[in-house]
């Protein structure tokens, strides 16, 4: 048995499932409800209840108080319907969306790339196609765990539109159940399911700037298929990757970017090494990413558009040095899936994107 829920202001009706949070049902609609963890932590869907009820589920007291709930508030991501119900969300208008209904999918471990001592990339040949915005994630199952994760999409839509077959690069995390599975019992020729795509991390490109793409650690995913993507499809404005990580062996696919760089004029690579040791044959920046783009732009940005993903201090490093240098949060764009452990370190809700 399932209920009908009309959210505005869209004013559109969907049907949710018995037990299905009204952040899926939506999603699984093409509706984007603004959302991050989808563990209750963070607080990012919050959403007003105007007519029914809900169960808030597991929603945490620090991201749904009890004020909140007295008022008709609660969590999207973890809300499930107890009648037909009407909710007001806060729908952001951004022109540059596709509208793509989030879809499960399975398919096969075509091949296992080990592309740094952390990090291997994961080729899976999916069974039927799949649609998604450069910059976009998808949620793995991870077999015999019962949980998903978030992993970014790493290669360009063209590529896979080509082959059906995506590329997740995935870093271990200590006493990671998900990601130590992944590494040390994942084998070529598993079989996985998967869905999505979700997230609003794409290239606005209607705007028409030169793009600024900071990244650190295993949050080149993401960058990295935007970036095919633009060049791919002809972009002439300036695009500028500064990329870090602490040493050598943990920068991966540098000579790939290298390589776009002699390829095309308009796109310049910026890799930077915090480890690094003076004197040694470097040809790179050293420093952090943000110290890096700050001398390659010469501490202005004003006039670009940025786009971050990599560890949280690594991000909020580079919004404070982006700021600095006269850019403001309009033109700022943060990748917004969380674990369960990072929504502890949202950021405050006075930054209403970043």
């Amino acid at each position: 048995m399932g209920y009908q829920l009309t959210i505005e202001p869209l004013g559109t009706t969907i049907e949710v499932e018995e037990g299905q949070s009204l952040l899926d049902a939506a999603l699984r609609q093409g509706i984007y409800i603004p959302h991050a963890c989808g563990h209750g932590l963070c607080g990012t869907c919050k959403v007003q209840v105007c007519d029914g009820e809900v169960d808030h589920g597991h929603a945490n007291p620090f991201a749904l108080m009890e004020v909140e709930r007295d008022e008709g508030k609660t969590l999207a991501c973890c809300a499930t319907l107890q009648c037909d119900t009407t909710i007001e969300a806060d729908i952001d208008d951004e022109p540059d969306a596709r509208v793509i209904p989030v879809r499960d999918f399975a398919g096969t471990v075509r091949r296992i790339v080990q592309l740094t001592p952390t990090i291997r990339a994961l080729h899976i040949a999916i069974d039927k196609p799949i649609e998604f915005q450069a910059g976009q994630y998808v949620q793995l199952e991870i077999p015999g765990l019962g949980e998903s994760r978030a992993f970014s999409i790493a290669n360009s839509p063209v590529a896979v539109n080509g082959a059906n077959e995506i590329e997740l690069n995935v870093r271990i995390v200590a006493g990671g159940k998900g990601t130590g599975y992944l590494h040390q019992q994942l084998k070529e020729g598993d079989r996985l399911r998967l869905a999505g795509p979700y997230g609003r991390f794409f290239v606005r490109s209607s705007a028409q700037r030169p793009k600024v793409f900071m990244a650190g650690g295993s949050g080149l995913s993401s960058p990295r298929s935007m970036i095919l993507d633009l060049l791919e499809g002809g972009c002439t404005l300036p695009i500028t990757l500064v990329y870090g990580q602490r040493t050598r062996d943990e920068l991966y696919y540098d000579a790939e970017f290298r390589a776009l760089a002699e390829l095309y004029p308009n796109f310049s690579y910026v890799p930077a090494l915090s480890g690094e040791p003076e004197g040694s044959d470097w040809d790179g920046a050293r420093g952090f990413v943000h110290d890096a783009a700050k001398a390659h732009f010469g501490g202005s940005f004003a006039g670009h558009q940025a786009y971050l993903c990599g560890p949280p201090p690594m991000v909020e490093a580079c919004i404070a040095t982006l700021m600095q240098g006269r850019l403001f949060e309009r033109d700022i764009f943060t990748e917004k899936f969380l674990s369960a452990a990072d929504a502890q370190n949202a950021r405050s809700p006075l930054f209403h994107r970043l």
